[in-house]
Parts: C-alpha cells; sequence; structure tokens
C-alpha cells in the first residue's frame, strides 16, 4: 500500500496498450537509453497523456515495484520481433496490482512527462502534477533516499512463473482485433517542464 515515504517515480504510458500491460502482465518497460538514472523506487505513477481521451493528461495510476530486469525490446514484445529497436535494451519493470488514485492528478500547464521523482506524501496531496515537484527544502531528502537506495542491491524476482500465452489470445486481452504486422514507435519524449 502507497504510504507517505514511498518512494516514486513518475513515468510515461505512451499509449492505451501499455496500460493494459501493465494491468494485465504486470510490468512497464523503460528504454535504457532513455531511463532515469535511479529505478530503484518503492512504486510507479502512470501519466497518462493525450492519447488516452477522457483519461488523458492525467495520472490516475500507481503500482508497487516488485522488481526490475535488463532485457531486450523482441523479449518483452515478441509480436514485434522485426521492430527497430528490437535488440535494444530495456528494463522490465515487474509492478503489482494498479492502484487507482482517489483523484486523479490533472496536467494542466505541464505538456510532456516522462519522468519525476516525487513521494508518495505529494502523490496524496497533489491535484495537479506541479504539486508532485519536491520542495527546494525537501529534494535533499529525496535524494539521499534515492541514492542510499540505488546502493542497495535490488534483484529481480518475479516470486511468479512466466506465463506462455498465445499471441492471437493475448491481443485479444489487450483489445486488439488482430495483430498488427506493422510494429508501433515506442515514444520516448523528452521531459519538458512547462
Amino acid at each position: 500500500m502507497l504510504s507517505t515515504n514511498s518512494l516514486v517515480l513518475v513515468c510515461l504510458l505512451p499509449k492505451p496498450r501499455d496500460l493494459e500491460i501493465a494491468r494485465l502482465l504486470g510490468w512497464y518497460r523503460i528504454p535504457l537509453r532513455t531511463a532515469p538514472k535511479l529505478i530503484a523506487v518503492d512504486y510507479l505513477a502512470f501519466y497518462q497523456p493525450a492519447s488516452f481521451g477522457e483519461g488523458g493528461s492525467s495520472i490516475e495510476f500507481v503500482a508497487e515495484v516488485r522488481g526490475n530486469e535488463l532485457t531486450t525490446r523482441s523479449e518483452l514484445l515478441r509480436d514485434e520481433p522485426d521492430h527497430p529497436r528490437a535488440n535494444e535494451e530495456y528494463y522490465k519493470i515487474q509492478i503489482g496490482s494498479l492502484e487507482k488514485l482517489e483523484h486523479p492528478i490533472l496536467a494542466e500547464s505541464w505538456k510532456r512527462l516522462t519522468f519525476l521523482y516525487t513521494t508518495g506524501e505529494y502523490i496524496f496531496q497533489a491535484r495537479t502534477i506541479n504539486d508532485l515537484v519536491v520542495k527546494s527544502v525537501e529534494r535533499q531528502t529525496l535524494w539521499k533516499a534515492l541514492r542510499e537506495r540505488s546502493r542497495s542491491d535490488q534483484i529481480y524476482q518475479s516470486g511468479q512463473d512466466e506465463i506462455e500465452m498465445d499471441e492471437s489470445i493475448l491481443a485479444l486481452l489487450l483489445g486488439f482485433k488482430q495483430i498488427s504486422e506493422t510494429p508501433e514507435e515506442d515514444q520516448t519524449p523528452q521531459d519538458h517542464h512547462k
């Protein structure tokens, strides 16, 4: 359960499919080349851009981080073996069930966001993404906690057996009528702070 002391990484869910992967399969991916320096956090908070329609431009869900491993994109998305970045390395962050926030945190003046560190206390109090920015007085404490966390070995252990699933069944679970033959591009926007 998210607590006021939880370390939280706010991250981008580029498309609704990524939310379904997190919800159904229990993982989130970050390209190694654009990953933040520290991923050893307690929770992920998911920013949904305008591509989500009515639920877009907000943060509605958080999920507990249970571990991570380094793998390739082709291992994560086996239905896209010919994707231009198929052999690039990605962090696979194993997560728990999605927890819906009591109130969505709205983007307002933020146009794009990839990663932002914050705490559970800020998540509980925030009404806008700007409210998640840790104030200068508390920023030193946040960075100290993140540095200490990064020093401890965080070994990936899912505690669950890998589930093999037919690609057509997976496509149906994710809401696709058929598996696309042309790979979708991952969006890797740069941080923009307003």
